[in-house]
């Protein structure tokens, strides 16, 4: 691995023209074809094999005529005032008229006013999906009842969800990382030079993405999540391949084969630091749920870009730079500084020398306060409740939570969470009595408001049940209600009933991810603990890692639950509404965590490995390992976190708590598993943690990540070159 990554840095090198037109022509091609080929997004949610998506499927084939987006105009009287049906009359019709849309219906007569007669619900039915609808049908459409006064009119209900849009909050992170760079390298060259390439690489890698939305379906988020990440890892990548090249040069190797072995040996570990990423997401497609699983494809194709482009691109981009990488006053001296090198390009000893030794020596009491902290953090993850996101969570002042707000005002909170029940017969008399009958036990069910009388489709085979629960879409109550209603009904004879509505999907979905998580673990784990036993040659390590992940999710689980879900200091990072958490958040927190966490475990103990390999002791292996990464691991970190931090900064409730656990995350995997106990386990176990049994080590293949053999090559090379004295 090491000596054809050594090839191909010198051949990106001295072919720097070429590689970098190549990367520009695609990049181009790409954007043209984004440009004329990108679709809409969906924020569609399909879970197949679930009841709640049986009862979707079977709306659509028996009702056509509702299985388009609703929206749910509120008009509220002034207060101590009721409303005129004369006056709400025109807004109905105005809603009416929108192109697309097949029914308004007025409140005074379908009984969609409020006891004391001040709020009333315009309920609006599109006759294409939310996904379908056009921007300037939702200009319209939010456009209803601005002529009148004297009433208050606000637009809710599925047709107001719209594609979450990247503003200048994540240009925030950006500049952040902009500035680790500098401070880091000393060098505005190389900090610009870094940057420019991790920044061709996402756009890249969103011009493809974009590309194929034509011909496949993909989700407003997934394009957020593929960006986080591919500029995360990006700027990452290119980092730790940077700064091994400054290394070689303060070493004094010309700067075609300090890129050669920058790629060669660093090069290396991003190879397989990239694969375990695109390992934990693609495995979300075992998961079974469509959405989830094109999130996972969609950042694993950027991420992937991410390496390819640092091992081609950036030693193209190192050829233009040369020897500017470094900081001004080592330019002179042809980068050599006659002593040892950090990756910093200095010669005095930087403080990941000092912290690897004071680790070796507060080993046990580091792990011993690391473990317990860690564990103390977790305890609020005991509580965590997952469902699906509503508008009562969205930012204070967006119209679909003024809608939500004004309607739980109006008429309680579970008007803004409809239940629907599918009761589906082999004949219109079965039907009609099945649906009698779940109509009575479910208007028993406690937590249930109301239940409207059964609506049946032309045969009379399919009957709907519209419920109304007393309490909002995620609460707690609603959710027993929904776990009560499907036990009662189970028994009906004569047909099939199905619930759905948000808090089933949510439940539904949440079931699905918890039966597939242990699945997912055994797999995604499985395969990086294998993959990791191939760079390391270790038993030991990557189990460690495992475990040290093990620590990492649990904190990050338990300080987002307590920020999110139970509010504390929930103010700083801009949640107006504490809640459950999205249901799918947990499961794509541990694919992506897990993979940045192996980031961060190849890049410092692969120096570890490759120190050792070469005839250090395993204490000094770890100090030195220390000294050399520890600069680029911690600028690493602050720059994924300031990149996903940037996204915390976005209204979306979705987007805001990935981020935050993804910035939290990469803190605590980093600078206390990965920069504190893991040094303090390596140390703990010396030459054990390198131990492999013999049919391991034969059986498995010997890829040269730590460069040993290109190592034996090149002075074998140097050799064969030297001049024979006579």
């Amino acid at each position: 691995m090491a000596t054809l990554l050594y090839r191909l840095g010198r051949f990106s090198f001295r072919r720097r023209g070429r590689i970098a037109a190549v990367w520009l022509l695609l990049l181009i091609l790409l954007g043209v074809g984004a440009a004329t080929l990108m679709g809409p997004t969906s924020d569609k949610f399909s879970m197949p094999g679930t009841e709640s998506q049986r009862a979707l499927d079977d709306l659509d084939r028996q009702f056509p005529q509702a299985g388009g987006a609703t929206g749910t105009i509120v008009v509220a009287a002034p207060e101590g005032g009721k409303l005129d049906p004369a006056a709400v009359a025109p807004v109905v019709k105005e809603a009416s008229r929108i192109d697309g849309v097949t029914a308004a219906m007025d409140p005074f007569q379908t009984g969609s006013v409020s006891q004391d007669g001040r709020y009333a619900l315009i309920q609006v039915q599109f006759d294409k999906a939310a996904d379908e609808v056009t921007d300037e049908q939702k200009s319209a459409y939010e456009a209803v009842g601005a002529d009148v006064e004297g009433l208050r009119i606000e637009h809710g209900g599925e047709v107001m969800g719209g594609e979450v849009e990247v503003g200048s909050t994540e240009a925030l992170g950006v500049l952040v990382a902009a500035v680790v760079l500098v401070i880091t390298f000393g060098s505005l060259v190389a900090a610009g030079m870094t940057l420019l390439n991790a920044l061709i690489g996402v756009a890249v890698g969103m011009a493809g993405l974009f590309s194929l939305t034509s011909v496949i379906e993909l989700t407003s988020t997934a394009p957020i999540l593929a960006l986080m990440l591919g500029l995360a890892v990006g700027i990452d990548y290119s980092l730790f391949i940077t700064s091994r090249y400054r290394q070689y040069l303060a070493e004094g190797l010309q700067p075609e084969e300090a890129a050669g072995r920058a790629t060669g040996t660093a090069g290396s570990a991003v190879v397989f630091a990239g694969a375990t990423v695109v390992i934990a997401l693609v495995g979300l497609s075992v998961v079974g749920i469509p959405f989830l699983s094109v999130m996972g494809l969609a950042a694993a194709g950027t991420v992937a870009v991410a390496v390819l482009v640092a091992l081609t691109l950036l030693p193209a981009f190192l050829s233009f730079a040369g020897k500017k990488v470094l900081p001004r006053k080592q330019r002179h001296t042809g980068g050599h500084t006659g002593g040892h090198t950090g990756e910093n390009g200095t010669s005095a000893e930087g403080f990941g020398f000092t912290w690897g030794r004071l680790v070796t020596k507060l080993r046990v009491p580091l792990l011993v306060v690391g473990i317990l902290g860690l564990g103390a953090l977790t305890l609020p993850a005991q509580d965590m409740r997952m469902a699906l996101p509503d508008a009562g969570t969205a930012a204070e002042g967006s119209p679909a939570r003024e809608a939500y707000d004004l309607t739980s005002e109006g008429f309680g909170e579970g008007f803004n969470g409809r239940l629907i029940a599918v009761v589906n017969g082999e004949d219109a008399q079965s039907t009609g009595a099945a649906a009698e009958k779940a109509t009575a036990l479910i208007k028993a069910t406690d937590g249930i408001l109301a239940v409207a009388p059964p609506q049946l489709n032309e045969q009379g085979t399919t009957a709907l049940l519209a419920i109304i629960p007393e309490a909002g879409p995620t609460a707690a109550a609603t959710e027993d209600a929904v776990h009560d209603i499907r036990d009662r009904v189970a028994d009906i004879e004569g047909a099939d009933v199905a619930l759905t509505g948000a808090t089933a999907l949510g439940i539904d979905v949440s079931k699905k991810l918890a039966d597939a998580l242990p699945v997912y673990l055994l797999l995604v784990v499985g395969l990086s603990i294998l993959l990791l036993m191939l760079v390391f040659r270790s038993i030991l390590v990557p189990l460690k890692a495992a475990l040290g992940f093990l620590l990492t999710v649990g904190a990050t689980f338990g300080i987002t639950v307590a920020i999110f879900q139970e509010g504390h200091l929930a103010g700083l990072v801009g949640v107006d509404t504490p809640g459950p958490l999205v249901s799918f958040l947990p499961i794509l927190l541990i694919g992506i965590l897990f993979g940045l966490a192996m980031d961060y475990e190849v890049f410092l103990v692969s120096r570890m490995r490759e120190d050792f390999v070469h005839g250090a002791d395993p204490q000094a292996a770890m100090v030195s390992g220390m000294g050399h990464n520890a600069r680029v691991v911690t600028a690493a970190a602050l720059i994924m976190t300031s990149v996903f931090g940037g996204f915390v900064l976005m209204d979306d409730p979705i987007i805001k708590s990935i981020g935050f656990a993804l910035a939290v995350g990469v803190v605590i995997d980093a600078f206390v598993v990965r920069m504190a106990l893991v040094p303090a386990v390596m140390s703990l176990l010396g030459r054990a943690a390198w131990w492999l049994p013999k049919p391991v080590d034969k059986a498995l293949p010997d890829l040269d990540i730590e460069g040993e053999k290109l190592n034996r090559q090149l002075a074998a090379e140097t050799r064969d070159k030297a001049p024979v004295s006579v």
